[in-house]
């Protein structure tokens, strides 16, 4: 039986995954409460990605029904009452029913643990990945600073969260990955999109290479 509990919510145009962490503004009233409330009690929110409805100023958003528990790490106030947050993504979580009896949404939520069944198969599939992944950071910092891979976390599922959120991607499709269930499936599905997109960015630097290229002649 999965675990239930009550947590708040905060939608927003983000998603949010296991181990990574995230930086958000506050500046809204009702979320200035809402971290009071988690600061308070030392309970986590949750971080869901919108449905529908707008990030801020409006009624309260629309979430999909995953999202991730954030544990506030870190937080920097500025003048009138907003502040700087660094949280941490903790587990993966089913919304089972909203309640609106406070400004901010609040979650009946179920725990959604992703079972490590095969740990070696999981481990030979980050190997996999990791080529993909070191290939995709240096393409998009092309002539920035190198990337020092041995600093990424070496744990599978931590690696594994790490890479989904380096993914410029679109949302709906981070999404999509946020709510697989089967972490050998989440580490095929996110070797098949860093291919594509490696793929992707490669072809775009040629045609700018060939672009530089041309003007120059």
């Amino acid at each position: 039986m999965p675990v239930r509990y009550d947590l708040p919510l905060f939608p927003l145009n983000l998603v949010l995954f296991p181990g990574t962490p995230v930086h958000l503004h506050i500046f809204e009233e009702r979320y200035k409460q809402m971290v009071a409330y988690c600061q308070e009690t030392g309970s986590p929110f949750g971080v869901v990605l919108i449905h529908s409805g707008l990030e801020a100023l409006g009624p309260p958003a629309e979430p999909a029904e995953v999202g991730c528990s954030a544990q506030i790490a870190h937080v920097e106030a500025l003048e009138q009452g907003r502040m700087n947050l660094v949280v941490l993504g903790q587990e993966r979580f089913r919304i089972v029913a909203l309640k609106h009896d406070r400004p901010y949404l609040m979650g009946e939520v179920e725990a959604l643990p992703m079972p490590l069944d095969d740990p070696p198969g999981l481990t030979q599939a980050q190997q996999r990945l990791s080529p993909w992944l070191e290939r995709y950071v240096r393409q998009l910092s092309r002539g920035g600073p190198d990337v020092d891979f041995q600093r990424i976390a070496a744990e599978p599922l931590i690696y594994l969260n790490m890479a989904a959120m380096l993914l410029q991607i679109p949302l709906e499709q981070k999404q999509e990955l946020l709510e697989v269930g089967d972490a050998l499936r989440f580490a095929d599905e996110l070797r098949v999109i860093y291919r594509r997109e490696v793929a992707l960015l490669g072809s775009l630097m040629r045609e700018a290479d060939d672009q530089v290229a041309f003007s120059r002649n």
